[in-house]
């Protein structure tokens, strides 16, 4: 343990090393800690990991002991909450240091996902791991697979599934006010995705940065500062460590939909968008699922479809749930600058992300953080009965102190939804093309290029037990 006396430029140093340090303070005997308390660590400690950590360090009984980043410029304010953790740049040297650890939230690239929270979950470490649950199929598949053998407590960090507007929506569709359901649309305007060229110069890291801990499991390459064009700001944009807008959103908006209908794992997938380059993921997809229906479905099928960037649900999709004498106008097609018109020509403020479901006796629209309403004859003075949340990160602890069994976006529940989404992150691989999808054996049926992209190979060195 360092002396609090160290100055910051060596206390920086060390840590760019992946030297473990405690700049301030040093706590003592961490591993006496009451029973009552719950020793957590935190994985990122910026970003949504800074997020992440100040939602479970204010639950009763939870002590963070200590956080891990390999950029030491993203740590003050993590420092500044909680000023008596223990900072670490390498993530396996907390595992091995930090004795008596009970939980840790998994907060980073996805990329890192699989590999830090199968490491915790070796050692029986109860795991909060942000969406999506990893970075491809097989690691999902066996996280998933490991925390049920370990009997390890899980959550994954989809917040809006615990929300009052989640919740109601999927009480709604269960109890059938809007009927079966025949078919969602889902969409999101966010551009995770590059569709320019890589920059060829490269640069050396910063000092602050450790760049070989940042690459991880993934196969080393030079760093480019160029448009932050891996860190801090756009690594989802990229195939090697992030999932583009579908991974990074579609966990939150298919949420209530798996929920409330109880579907599983996809029959097919097709995209309808362009291929990723090399290094990047393209914009404006657009990927249709084909589900088994279930007893709240119209039909043996149900196809989901889903729009990022640009690409929008079609206009008698889009008439049906904002109606004319709706509070919104009904929207043609996007016109060259991208953005809906309504019936008078005017650009109109759609709805930035959510889903359009369609049932047999009415149309839910459901936006992100928004509540859900109800389109359709005889619903002009339906009332809805809100459904109250919870706190994701509260009921995560409460499992983790044995309160409750299971948390409601335990790895059994957010192991499928995460499959389902990361499929459309193959499908978009290749365009225009039905890939068929057998879960149970984890693999493509028809299509044999595809299957080279369900697991990766991780970086010499980097290989992780159990993946």
């Amino acid at each position: 343990m360092q002396s609090p006396l160290r100055t910051r430029r060596s206390f920086l140093q060390d840590l760019a090393l992946g030297i473990a340090v405690a700049p301030f303070v040093t706590r003592g005997l961490m591993a006496q800690s009451p029973n009552s308390k719950v020793l957590h660590a935190t994985f990122g400690c910026d970003g949504m990991g800074l997020a992440d950590i100040k939602e479970i360090g204010k639950q009763p009984g939870v002590e963070v002991v200590a956080g891990c980043d390999v950029d030491s410029n993203r740590i003050q304010k993590f420092l500044e909450k909680f000023p008596n953790a223990h900072i670490y740049s390498d993530y396996r040297e907390l595992l091995d240091k930090e004795k008596g650890l009970q939980s840790v939230n998994v907060s980073t690239p996805d990329h890192m996902h699989a590999a830090m929270g199968m490491a915790a979950m070796d050692r029986g470490i109860h795991v909060y791991g942000q969406k999506p649950l990893t970075h491809n199929l097989h690691e999902t598949r066996r996280l998933v697979e490991t925390a049920r053998e370990k009997k390890i407590k899980t959550q994954m960090g989809i917040q809006v599934h615990s929300s009052t507007d989640y919740r109601t929506s999927k009480k709604l569709i269960r109890d059938g006010v809007i009927g079966k359901v025949k078919e969602v649309h889902t969409w999101c305007e966010k551009g995770w995705g590059d569709n320019g060229d890589m920059p060829s110069k490269t640069d050396t890291p910063p000092e602050n940065l450790n760049w070989d801990l940042w690459l991880g499991v993934a196969s080393e390459r030079p760093y480019i500062a160029a448009d932050e064009w891996y860190h801090p700001g756009n690594w989802r944009k990229r195939v090697d460590f992030g999932t583009g807008t579908l991974g990074d959103m579609a966990c939150h908006l298919f949420d209530p939909i798996f929920t409330a209908l109880d579907i599983k794992a996809p029959i097919s997938v097709r995209s309808e968008g362009a291929a990723p380059s090399a290094h990047s993921w393209k914009t404006d997809a657009k990927v249709q699922y084909v589900f088994p229906g279930t007893e709240f479905t119209d039909g043996k099928t149900l196809e989901v479809t889903w729009y990022d960037g640009s690409q929008i649900p079609p206009k008698h999709i889009i008439d049906l749930a904002f109606p004319k004498d709706d509070q919104y106008a009904t929207f043609f097609p996007p016109k060259n600058d991208g953005k809906p018109l309504n019936r008078n020509n005017d650009p109109m403020k759609w709805p930035e992300l959510g889903s359009i479901i369609v049932g047999t006796k009415g149309v839910m629209v459901l936006t992100h953080y928004g509540s859900p309403r109800i389109v359709g004859a005889g619903f002009k003075d339906f009332v809805i009965e809100k459904v109250e949340g919870v706190d994701h990160w509260g009921e995560f602890i409460e499992v983790v102190k044995g309160d409750k069994p299971a948390a409601s976006a335990n790895f059994d529940y957010a192991g499928p939804l995460t499959e389902a989404v990361l499929l459309g992150s193959v499908g978009v691989r290749f365009p225009q093309t039905e890939l068929q999808w057998d879960s149970a054996k984890l693999n493509f049926t028809n299509h044999k290029a595809a299957n080279e992209f369900i697991r990766r190979q991780y970086r010499k060195g980097w290989e992780v037990a159990g993946l």
